[in-house]
């Protein structure tokens, strides 16, 4: 592919999915790199005003940092058993009851379980027509039981709130150094959550010739597609471009057929433009280079009329213009102010264009492709952070070989048309069977046929 440095090797890389959402069909407002930086940087910032300014007055609210307490298994058996020992001297019982002991540990384990098992045990209790057993049970005993049930629930409760406090603190992830909303520290892991969470990531191919370059933050990430030449609606290429990259980065990295084929007859032209609302950006690097846009601008000049009537044709279309034929109105088009700049000094962030919108890419003379910046995003953290590596290709279709017609093994490398000796017409020849079947001792047999190189595509 034109544009990889030779010898550079290819290697994979991730860069993460989602961005802008993708509408066909429908085309956004006029914008620019710079504008749309600041705007989305400003909206950053206030999303995390209000994210952070919310988080830290819920925190407020609840539970702080200093003020939260965990408290540990072992802390909360021995308070249970502080509590039953006060019962048990309160109302005479022996502090050493080791079934109330084994009842406090089980309550402490599965306090939900427990706490269901006490409600259930009251309900069954008050049955109508069922009568309570209490021979050798003395009040004494029976006072017991009740503020033991309570204490029990009461541990309950302690335990679930002890899970709700922890729940709460995994939630908010403070760190206990520092008071919430305050200090770098906590600013800088704030940032660091709200920049970079989890996303799903693509593997794309690279060429690992590059060398070095960090991406300076804000750095805006474009998606440029390019499209086939005669196919209509086939897209040939997608490329992640930087916003202060130059158009000719861009312009190397395009493949093209008709640029093998007019290298492989020696006629190859490095000269082309881009057409980008009303800019002709032209390659003009080299010294033979040919503007192309000069001769349109010549005829924009001396042919107004005609101009404006084309103009007035692709913006309103076939059916306002026989509209206007036949209703007549008095709303006139003016032509855009087209202007010229040298591709090799203008980066994308110099240009005004609109996300969706279709413009032109014309090389060769005349081989044209439509071509479009679908979205734009800031660069995220998992994103490749080398400049060298843009523009980076994140699609374009294999290719697709044909195979010798005679030996069906390999590529094919020629194609001839009314070869009265080939089996179908046109006929697909590698070198070698192509030669076996047409020539004798480097002597044509016969000449009353068409023979062509065939480039794959």
């Amino acid at each position: 592919m034109r544009g990889h440095d030779e010898g550079g090797e290819d290697l994979y890389v991730s860069i993460p999915l989602g961005g802008p959402i993708y509408v066909s069909d429908l085309v956004g407002p006029l914008t620019r790199v710079p504008d749309f930086e600041t705007s989305v940087i400003e909206e950053l910032e206030s999303l995390k005003e209000e994210v952070y300014g919310d988080v830290a007055q819920v925190c407020d609210e609840d539970t702080s940092v200093d003020e939260l307490k965990i408290i540990q298994e072992d802390e909360l058996v021995s308070k249970a058993f502080e509590e039953a020992f006060k019962v048990d001297k309160l109302t005479g019982g022996s502090p050493n009851d080791n079934s109330a002991l084994a009842v406090e540990q089980s309550c402490l384990q599965n306090p939900e379980e427990n706490k269901k098992a006490i409600v259930s045990s009251e309900s069954n209790n008050n049955l109508p027509g069922k009568r309570k057993k209490r021979k050798g049970v003395s009040k004494k005993n029976n006072y017991f039981d009740e503020s033991y049930m309570v204490k029990v629930e009461q541990l309950a409760r302690i335990k679930l709130k002890q899970e709700e406090d922890k729940a709460c603190a995994r939630l908010h992830s403070f760190n206990n150094s520092i008071v919430p909303g305050h200090g770098v520290n906590a600013k800088a892991e704030k940032t660091k959550h709200l920049k970079s969470g989890s996303v799903s990531k693509k593997q794309v191919k690279a060429t690992s010739s590059y060398g070095d370059d960090p991406v300076q933050f804000p750095e805006a990430v474009l998606s440029f597609e390019v499209y086939h030449n005669r196919k209509t609606g086939s897209k040939t290429q997608e490329f992640l471009v930087l916003g202060r990259q130059f158009l000719t980065e861009v312009k190397d990295k395009i493949y093209c057929l008709t640029d093998e084929i007019m290298t492989r007859a020696g006629k190859y032209d490095p000269s082309g433009y881009f057409l980008i609302e009303d800019v002709f950006c032209n390659d003009t690097r080299e010294s033979s280079n040919v503007d192309y846009s000069k001769t349109i601008l010549d005829w924009l000049k001396n042919s107004k009329n005609d101009a404006l009537e084309k103009w007035e044709f692709i913006v309103a279309g076939e059916v306002r213009q026989k509209q206007k034929a036949i209703l007549g109105t008095e709303n006139k088009q003016q032509l855009p102010r087209f202007k010229s700049l040298h591709m090799q000094s203008t980066r994308f962030c110099d240009l005004r264009f609109h996300l969706g919108a279709g413009y032109l890419y014309c090389h060769q003379g005349n081989c044209r492709h439509l071509i479009v910046l679908r979205d734009m995003r800031l660069i995220h953290p998992e994103d490749v952070q080398n400049r060298s590596a843009y523009p980076l290709i994140t699609y374009q279709p294999k290719l697709l070989f044909k195979k010798c017609s005679v030996c069906k093994i390999y590529k094919a490398d020629k194609v001839t048309v009314d070869d009265k000796w080939a089996s179908e017409n046109p006929c697909y020849f590698c070198d070698i069977c192509y030669y076996m079947l047409h020539y004798v001792d480097r002597s044509l047999l016969y000449s009353d046929f068409s023979v062509y190189d065939y480039h794959h595509e």
